[in-house]
């Protein structure tokens, strides 16, 4: 499931963290009316305030449930309505229909929450050390459950707001234009080496266990594709071109008619994006963002480049002394800026630019488990693992990523087809750089 932090947690570490991620998410809220947390705009977008109760149901679920005194849930129907998909859990209602439900209201699954976040504080002040020690990993694990489900409200109220013709704000003002700098390369040696978590600090199951992998000698580029780059491949056809596409990606460009990124839309020959600041014209110098896996692979096609896979991804970044993700920093949700940004200088010491926040980055490798992977028993086994099929790997974190969520070994997944998630592009090469095919 997962690895526990050294030194163990204590009641008063564990309340005081439970305090700052539950904080966070009602912080995220607070800008959105009460109608805006109870609409759900297509099948992969829930409600906001869905995000806010089944995160809640989560603690009251995997901790009170098991723990609490005499325990009875809060409402015996929100059992029904915000579990996810753990099928060992019981039924559960259909997620396409989530904004059908109408109450309970925000205000009421505000009321949730304080009901769950007083047993919790009541509960962890009760429990003896040894019991908060043993507890400490399911708690921890609802952290990063939470955060997860940050970063998805930003990504889904987004959507929301984008179909809306009034243009809606969430939060901030947009960035000022800045053009794109040179692409550079960062050459990495390769051969048997080590991926996967390892110490005792957080992890999800599926970045277990570490283990050796043979790479070949190859290059990473410093940065993330830009929009002005992005343009380019645009303009050169690339998604009217079927010899650039997997097939099931030119199928995807057919039958939805892509022509563009995902929030892109153009406007008496100006191509307009859709943010989280408002729809201002693209800016050329920022990454690319809201792309496909389909669109990435077609896109590194086009540049006579390949995507890396999420080895090299890791293996490259921890080369490159950026493995700890609290000290190499990031446009992650503590800036505020809910955006990607410019890939700047890079930071003294190192080569790689932008490698947490901005835009999570699609790798070319399908999301299995690693060799020796062994989910774990009961509901929490079916966190990661049932998961793995059909889905690709990608890595980095984005804009709308909480700081310290972000890691070296985090394994984000997502269909290939997927489009409103941040999810942008890092070029690698085998050899020498080639211009665009």
């Amino acid at each position: 499931m997962t690895t526990t932090s050294a030194p163990l947690w204590d009641a008063t570490t564990l309340t005081s963290r439970y305090e700052e991620v539950r904080g966070h998410t009602e912080r995220l809220a607070a800008p959105l009316s009460p109608e805006d947390q109870t609409v759900q705009s297509m099948a992969d977008v829930s409600p906001t305030k869905w995000h806010r109760a089944h995160v809640t149901w989560f603690f009251e679920t995997f901790v009170l449930s098991g723990h609490e005194p005499g325990f009875a849930p809060f409402q015996d129907r929100y059992w029904f309505l915000f579990n996810s998909y753990y099928e060992s859990l019981g039924p559960r209602y259909a997620r396409p229909d989530r904004g059908l439900v109408t109450r309970p209201g925000a205000h009421d699954v505000g009321v949730y929450r304080r009901n769950v976040d007083d047993r919790m504080h009541e509960l962890v002040a009760a429990l003896d050390d040894g019991t908060v020690h043993k507890l400490a990993a399911t708690i921890e694990l609802g952290f990063h459950h939470e955060q997860q489900h940050q970063e998805l409200l930003l990504m889904d109220i987004k959507h929301v707001l984008s179909r809306n013709p009034l243009e809606p704000v969430y939060a901030g003002t947009r960035r000022e234009d800045c053009e794109p700098d040179a692409l550079g390369w960062v050459d990495v040696e390769g051969g048997l080496v080590e991926v996967g978590h390892e110490g005792e600090s957080f992890s999800f199951d599926n970045e277990l266990p570490r283990h050796r992998q043979w790479l070949e000698p190859y290059r990473l580029a410093d940065r993330l594709v830009t929009n002005a780059e992005w343009l380019e491949f645009m303009a050169d056809g690339g998604y009217e071109r079927a010899g650039l596409w997997l097939s099931d990606g030119w199928g995807r460009v057919r039958a939805e008619g892509w022509r563009a990124p995902f929030y892109w839309v153009e406007h008496d020959g100006v191509w307009f994006e859709h943010t989280l600041h408002g729809t201002w014209p693209v800016n050329p110098g920022l990454p690319v963002a809201h792309v496909s896996f389909y669109e990435a692979e077609a896109y590194a096609t086009w540049a006579g480049k390949r995507l890396p896979s999420e080895a090299e991804w890791e293996h490259a970044v921890v080369e490159d002394g950026q493995g700890d993700a609290a000290r190499s920093g990031g446009n992650l949700t503590d800036l505020e800026h809910y955006h990607p940004g410019p890939a700047g200088e890079a930071a003294p010491g190192h080569r790689l630019r932008q490698v947490y926040g901005d835009c999570w980055e699609w790798t070319s490798s399908a999301y299995h488990p690693y060799p020796g992977f062994h989910p774990a028993e009961g509901a929490i086994g079916e966190y990661n693992g049932k998961f793995m099929s059909g889905q690709m790997v990608l890595r980095g974190g984005c804009a709308l990523t909480p700081p310290g969520h972000a890691r070296v070994t985090y394994r984000n997944f997502f269909p290939h087809a997927s489009r409103w998630a941040l999810s942008g592009v890092r070029l690698a090469d085998g050899g020498s750089p080639q211009g665009p095919s």
